[in-house]
């Protein structure tokens, strides 16, 4: 008899729930809010390896041969991420360029509609005609044409994208209006082409300037003359091209960002320890003397080991997670600020030293980590606990970039 009326009022609690409204429960129980977004778990982004949960130490993995004494060992433990399996490419930040390029025209063209909040945004279903004289501005000036040849004026193309400033926000004891942590910033997007002729003394690079991003030969290579502030804008954007093509009733991602300098190093090692290179040795040649990476071997012979610049991405083996050129090619911008003794002051747990600087801050409150050496540099750069540091608004021929992203969510094979 107790079984029977168990039963019944279970059915009558089900019936509560089923004619309950979306946000409100008429049965008494504490279920939960109903209508959340749906959450699949586990994403795969396209061209991104998973990173899983772990502890490593962080610091110098060989003889500091400078003394710098910037990298104290202390271990850390690190939440899995998803990260590029290779750096950003100028094909794949040519879609970046595009897309801003796009923008603007369909502005010009007024090709605009609203959305169900009466808010406008641009319709990308109209088609657009770059031979239309309307757009003659996206195009330089006759005076400024080479040959008479028509060419895209990239000196205007800019992105503007906002973000919320945490630790503002977390600084408040009162709390804060959500206005008054919301930062702006608007950065030109087109790589500076000039970073070949810039970088070299006497020496002829002009090729390289014309060519290495618009030329399909380079597509596969890595995307450099880029600041750090591009970097975190294409992240902004490709977090924005993600998120618009969820259904209205599936929870947005995580947002695309640059890894922090202590992911990198984590994802850098490959799951090994204590070994100064992700490939797992202590040399830069493997049995059979071949070069593992693309650096400055000896006193600079730079085409041994099979590029005189860089490379194509994933042209060496990867490490143990997946990752390809943590070493070499490039070296690459990390979301951290730079701080010659960071390793003393930051927590063990998912460890970070952010700091925003505004443009009329001290250079050197501007300086922010860069990783894993380039094609330009001696061995020394490529290990895994070497760090290195750039002025974020400066571009140079040898940095580059790839994306992160937090894992949302832990399961029992995360650890």
């Amino acid at each position: 008899m107790i079984l029977r009326y168990s039963k019944i009022t279970l059915c009558l609690a089900v019936v509560g729930v089923l004619l309950s409204s979306c946000g409100r429960d008429n049965s008494g129980q504490l279920v939960g809010t109903k209508d959340r977004p749906k959450w699949k778990g586990a994403i795969n982004p396209v061209g991104m390896i998973y990173v899983p949960s772990g502890y490593l130490t962080i610091g110098q993995s060989d003889q500091d041969i400078f003394s710098s004494y910037t990298q104290r060992q202390k271990t850390v433990s690190m939440s899995g991420f998803y990260m590029d399996e290779t750096e950003i490419t100028n094909n794949e930040y040519r879609q970046f360029v595009d897309w801003v390029r796009d923008y603007k025209a369909h502005e010009i063209m007024g090709d605009f509609i609203e959305d169900d909040f009466g808010n406008e945004e641009i319709d990308w279903e109209m088609e657009l005609d770059y031979a239309d004289e309307t757009l003659d501005e996206l195009y330089y000036t006759k005076d400024m044409s080479l040959s008479g040849r028509r060419e895209f004026n990239n000196d205007d193309l800019s992105y503007t994208y906002d973000w919320i400033d945490w630790k503002k926000a977390a600084k408040s004891r009162t709390g804060v209006r959500r206005s008054e942590v919301i930062e702006s910033r608007e950065e030109r997007v087109f790589p500076d082409p000039f970073v070949w002729i810039r970088d070299f003394a006497y020496s002829q690079n002009e090729p390289m300037t014309r060519h290495y991003f618009d030329h399909p030969g380079f597509d596969d290579y890595p995307v450099v003359g880029i600041t750090w502030g591009q970097a975190k804008a294409f992240c902004h954007w490709r977090t924005k091209l993600w998120n618009e093509t969820m259904e209205e009733d599936q929870a947005l991602i995580e947002n695309f960002r640059l890894p922090t300098e202590f992911e990198w190093e984590y994802a850098s090692r490959g799951g090994r320890e204590v070994a100064p290179y992700g490939w797992g040795a202590y040399y830069v040649r493997n049995a059979k003397g071949c070069l593992l990476a693309n650096f400055k071997p000896g006193r600079g012979n730079y085409a041994e080991d099979g590029g005189i610049t860089t490379v194509a991405v994933g042209s060496y083996f990867p490490n143990d997670y997946g990752l390809f050129d943590m070493s070499g090619n490039v070296s690459e911008w990390t979301e951290t600020a730079y701080a010659p003794g960071a390793n003393n002051v930051i927590h063990d747990l998912n460890p970070d030293i952010k700091y925003d600087a505004k443009e009329d801050d001290p250079a050197i409150y501007k300086l922010k980590v860069v990783r894993g050496g380039s094609w330009k540099d001696i061995y020394y750069f490529l290990q895994t606990g070497t760090r290195d540091y750039e002025y974020q608004d400066s571009a140079k021929s040898y940095i580059g970039f790839r994306c992160a992203m937090t894992f949302l969510g832990r399961s029992i094979n995360d650890f």
